[in-house]
């Protein structure tokens, strides 16, 4: 077989592997930490607010940060529970980002495989904090997927909605799965120097079956 032809191959095996959304474990944290910081969405004027953020393993540990993994066995998607608060402080999350590379360490983190992308819910004040998607994840869908089982996890902590403070290039997705604009947040210099666009997601379910909208 040519490299050409394997190379193919081995896109068609990847492709293949199974993708599961699990709890995220502190031995993460490295991992998501580059996803955020790699950003290809905050790249140029929007670099300052990632400079040097860190998603620690106490972080990861006290809220509800979810992982959407591909290549892992005998992982179950939905399990597990926990909620996070943004760089700058709780109700700054930094909406849907890209990560650079695929998020894989040598040994496999916590779990193993690939880390596609993953969210943060902050329960206590019904906001999703954080949502990075990796480059390499880019339009199979992983975005979508990991709002629905944030929407999940929202029902079971009692939300009827949650609040999402978007990066402004990423209003569109939050839109697209049904998000409403309800606002502005205001600059807050120096880390943030625009103006940001306040969304309100709901996550409870109506009697056929879709969301509620208010």
């Amino acid at each position: 077989m040519g490299a050409k032809a394997f190379r193919r191959a081995g896109r068609r095996s990847k492709a293949a592997l199974p993708v599961v959304i699990r709890r995220a474990h502190a031995r993460d944290a490295k991992r998501l930490t580059r996803l955020v910081r790699g950003s290809s969405a905050y790249e140029g004027p929007f670099a300052a607010m990632v400079d040097g953020y860190r998603v620690g393993p106490d972080y990861i540990e006290a809220h509800r940060v979810f992982v959407a993994v591909e290549g892992v066995e005998g992982v179950e998607a939905g399990a597990g529970a926990g909620a996070g608060a943004g760089a700058g402080g709780e109700g700054e999350g930094y909406g849907y980002g890209d990560g650079r590379g695929d998020g894989h360490d040598a040994d496999g983190g916590a779990g193993g495989g690939v880390v596609l992308g993953f969210y943060a819910l902050v329960v206590e004040s019904a906001e999703l904090d954080l949502m990075f998607v990796a480059d390499a994840a880019q339009g199979r869908g992983i975005g979508r997927l990991l709002i629905e089982h944030m929407k999940g996890e929202a029902r079971s902590a009692g939300l009827d909605a949650v609040r999402i403070v978007s990066h402004p290039p990423s209003e569109g997705f939050y839109r697209s799965v049904g998000a409403l604009r309800t606002g502005t947040l205001a600059a807050a210099p120096p880390v943030v120097m625009w103006d940001r666009p306040e969304l309100t997601l709901p996550v409870t379910e109506r009697a056929d079956g879709g969301t509620s909208t208010g």
